[in-house]
């Protein structure tokens, strides 16, 4: 009995006191990170997000600033990079542009003005510089490269993927496959 009373005055004081409003998440938002934290052998960074195609390009730029997607793509890069290096090498990326896949068509009118549409017009693009250095310290690799799938729409997918970076995420696959080979042992 004790602890629901306790319970219900913890309730009622929240109700009196309000709720803090949650800060919305901004790719643009000049506090937040530049890159990850060090951690392993794959260190990923990226240039101002509002210089990035997807924002200055985009028909919505508040809608496509929301969010943590440069960040969530640079841990999926991060993470996937990873089991394709052999012990002791190391990769440095740099993410010099994003475009995502689709776009906001705004001629549909306010309710759909979020709605990010695909169409084969609308393909997703990463432009990334890198350096992959071998355990000696020796540069192996480097460059600049500028991933796009204009035939992104037409891949298999699993139904059940709904994840919205499915399709950069897929470019990423795609890079590393073709540039660093298979996973490691």
């Amino acid at each position: 009995m004790k602890a629901t009373a306790s319970i219900a005055w913890l309730l009622a004081g929240l109700l009196v006191t309000g709720t803090v409003p949650a800060k919305s998440s901004n790719v643009t938002d000049p506090d937040a990170p530049r890159s990850l934290p060090a951690d392993g052998a794959v260190a990923v960074q990226w240039t101002d997000p509002a210089q990035f195609n997807e924002i200055l390009r985009s028909s919505n730029p508040w809608e496509a600033r929301r969010g943590t997607w440069v960040a969530d793509l640079a841990k999926y890069l991060r993470k996937r990079a990873s089991t394709r290096l052999p012990t002791g090498e190391r990769l440095e990326v740099t993410i010099t542009d994003i475009e995502r896949a689709g776009e906001f068509e705004p001629w549909h009118g306010a309710q759909a003005s979020s709605i990010r549409y695909m169409r084969d017009i609308y393909p997703p693009r990463i432009a990334l510089d890198f350096k992959l250095v071998g355990a000696d310290g020796e540069v192996l690799a480097q460059g600049s490269r500028k991933l796009s799938d204009l035939g992104y729409l037409q891949r298999t997918m699993r139904p059940t993927n709904s994840d919205s970076l499915r399709y950069e995420k897929q470019l990423i696959d795609d890079w590393l496959r073709e540039e660093f080979g298979k996973p490691a042992a």
